[in-house]
């Protein structure tokens, strides 16, 4: 990551990782014309995107990038030769261990808060592809039929995959340095050419001839992330600097300032924070579009959506009237892995281990965990407080603009509150800016949660669950067309 106001030795990663992220963008171009599976093998496909990533990876990362392919070796050896059963278990315990290894040694023996050129940063992706294909090969071979989910069933890898296949997965240049994660079947539709094959059907299962005879083309679709990285980086390269969160812990500030003012301020430094990674992601979307991966169906104008393995939807984030939402449109790709492979499938306070495990992935910080154990706490009161309160605003249409300009400036309020020591890092100063506000927010959600009844988690699973099935069951294409509502498009249906 990059800060308008770093040093030269810091910049320098920086600058390079951006370099080579528009390095991948003209091969990705490259790579869709003169490497399309019309014109060649998927073994070609699978060379070229593997060798590309590690030439990446070494450019940006040096010899830390061998660490990508000890824990992707190690890995793959656990899903050849541990019994099937509990190779997916394995799989999770040594990728995710091996990460924090990593994180361990790179933040406490060599540089504390340097996020500047962090190879454990792709091998967070790296640990979502492990554990995801691990979950899903364990699905596809070790499960019945009937015990999957309508999501897990489409998921389900039913051949283990060769060496090449696998690196290639985890470490192709489109995503090496900042993803986003995919699911496994996703990524060899798009090197085996069938990735456009089943999108070519509507809902109602007939062919979409306009668009039968021709491939969608990502240009526009591109051009248009492009402009939104630009603007994005324009942004906070030019009012970061202006808005540094460290100002909202300053002795003078905190005692100068009336709190109103202390609240527009943490939302302000905030908001200046987060297009650095809108230009992260945004700009790591455009590079697989252009490599032909990411089309996710038609639009009902017959336009063409390449929104299948983006990770935010920047609107939805910044008007979010929910913590949910705003969680459902931020990261998207890692939600969707956070709900695969721990929330569906833990037996027990799911919420809590989600989060604990969203703590474990993103490194060994304090501030991480401080960010996470108080989401907690604000998922369950977002939770309660939708669930007996807005009711009560749906009679009209004025009650419900009320309700939604509340809970929009509520809901800002909450996330800025929570991810204080996200950005901190440590303890002491994270613990300094929860006591400058007197701990309102956490004593306002344990209040919230005590007070106001909720469902039980398991009711609400099955509630989603029965929503999720109808919602699949609506569609009569084929088993793949079953996926892109699972991918993608069941995030935005529960965010609304």
């Amino acid at each position: 990551e990059f800060s308008s106001t770093a040093a030269p030795e810091i910049l320098l990663p920086a600058v390079n990782f951006v370099v080579c992220q528009l390095f991948a963008l003209l091969t990705a171009f490259w790579f869709r014309l003169y490497l399309h599976p019309s014109k060649t093998s998927p073994f070609i496909r699978h060379v070229v995107a593997t060798l590309l990533g590690f030439y990446l990876a070494l450019f940006c990362f040096g010899w830390y990038a061998l660490h990508f392919l000890v824990q992707s070796g190690l890995t793959y050896s656990i899903m050849i030769f541990a019994e099937l059963e509990h190779m997916h278990k394995l799989c999770f315990i040594v990728a995710l261990g091996y990460l924090s290894f990593c994180q361990i040694t790179r933040v406490y023996v060599f540089d504390y808060g340097m996020y500047s050129a962090d190879f454990t940063g792709p091998m967070m992706v790296i640990t979502q592809k492990i554990t995801s294909l691990a979950f899903e090969i364990h699905d596809g071979l070790a499960r019945k039929e009937e015990q999957l989910t309508p999501s897990q069933r489409c998921l389900a890898v039913r051949k283990m995959p060769s060496l090449l296949e696998y690196l290639s997965y985890n470490c192709n240049f489109m995503g090496i340095l900042a993803g986003p994660t995919c699911s496994y079947n996703d990524y060899m539709a798009f090197i085996e050419g069938t990735a456009y094959q089943p999108r070519h059907l509507e809902t109602n299962g007939k062919e979409n001839g306009k668009y039968k005879h021709t491939e969608p083309s990502p240009k526009n679709n591109v051009i248009s992330k492009l402009c939104t990285c630009a603007i994005s980086l324009a942004i906070f390269l030019s009012v970061s600097k202006i808005f540094p969160v460290e100002r909202s812990i300053d002795d003078k500030f905190i005692a100068s300032t009336p709190f109103i003012l202390q609240v527009l301020y943490l939302y302000l430094s905030m908001l200046a924070t987060r297009p650095k990674y809108y230009f992260i992601w945004t700009l790591s979307d455009a590079i697989n579009n252009a490599a032909g991966f990411g089309f996710n169906g038609y639009n009902k104008d017959g336009s063409p959506r390449w929104d299948l393995i983006s990770n935010l939807r920047i609107l939805d984030i910044e008007f979010a009237t929910s913590f949910k939402m705003f969680l459902d449109n931020w990261n998207i790709q890692t939600a969707l892995w956070l709900k695969r492979v721990c929330y569906e499938r833990c037996p027990i306070n799911p919420t809590a281990a989600t989060f604990l495990l969203s703590a474990m992935w993103h490194g060994v910080y304090p501030g991480y965990y401080l960010t996470f154990l108080t989401g907690i706490g604000m998922t369950m009161a977002a939770r309660a407080l939708r669930h007996n309160i807005r009711p009560y605003f749906l009679g009209s249409t004025t009650h419900k603009s009320v309700y939604d300009v509340i809970t929009w400036a509520g809901t800002q309020v909450a996330i800025c509150y929570t991810v204080v020591p996200f950005v901190l890092l440590a303890v002491g100063p994270s613990l300094k800016f929860y006591r400058s506000w007197y701990y309102c927010i956490h004593i306002a959600c344990l209040l919230l949660v005590l007070a106001l009844p909720v469902k039980p988690w398991h009711l609400r699973a099955k509630e989603e669950q029965q929503q999720q099935n109808s919602l699949q069951g609506g569609l009569t294409g084929d088993h793949n067309s079953q996926c892109i509502t699972d991918n993608n498009c069941n995030q935005k249906h529960k965010a609304t």
